[in-house]
């Protein structure tokens, strides 16, 4: 049962050796790997530990926090659009009745100057109609009186 143990161990290690080669092959480890942060954290072995598990552990909240910053940014975005089709849809609505209102103030308007223009040309028409009767009648007055002689007017 030792040998078996034994056993399994030498492949585990063989396994993570091939693994943490492959790792350590990658260009961007290799350079992290060179820097002085890399250097200082494979001589401190307990601190890359705690800097890996906080990393890890803080990706869900992280993940949360930004899922629900997107959510919302969508949720504003499309309420915003809602809201602002609701805006205009009451404005265009005013809008209507107030062109509406406007149009039949106008037609009102205009038909009470319509009625004030053609009785006011009647009136016009009417008196300058009868004027020359009552200017030519006037004259007739006049001529006869003139044809008429002064003994004439006496009797």
């Amino acid at each position: 049962m030792q040998q078996s143990r034994s056993e399994t161990q030498q492949q585990l290690w063989g396994s993570w050796t091939t693994m943490s080669n492959q790792v350590y092959s990658n260009p961007k480890v290799t350079q992290l790997m060179n820097s002085r942060v890399g250097q200082y954290l494979s001589g401190h072995p307990v601190l890359a530990l705690s800097i890996l598990f906080f990393c890890a552990m803080a990706a869900v909240p992280v993940g949360l926090f930004l899922g629900f910053a997107v959510v919302t940014a969508i949720m504003s975005a499309v309420g915003f659009v809602f809201f602002e089709g609701f805006l205009l849809f009451v404005s265009a609505i005013a809008l209507l009745c107030v062109l509406s209102g406007l149009a039949v103030f106008s037609v009102m308007v205009s038909s009470i100057f319509t009625v004030f223009y053609i009785t006011a040309s009647s009136l016009v028409n009417y008196y300058y109609y009868h004027r020359p009767q009552l200017a030519k009648q006037g004259e007739d007055d006049q001529q006869k009186n003139q044809d008429e002689t002064p003994t004439d007017k006496m009797k």
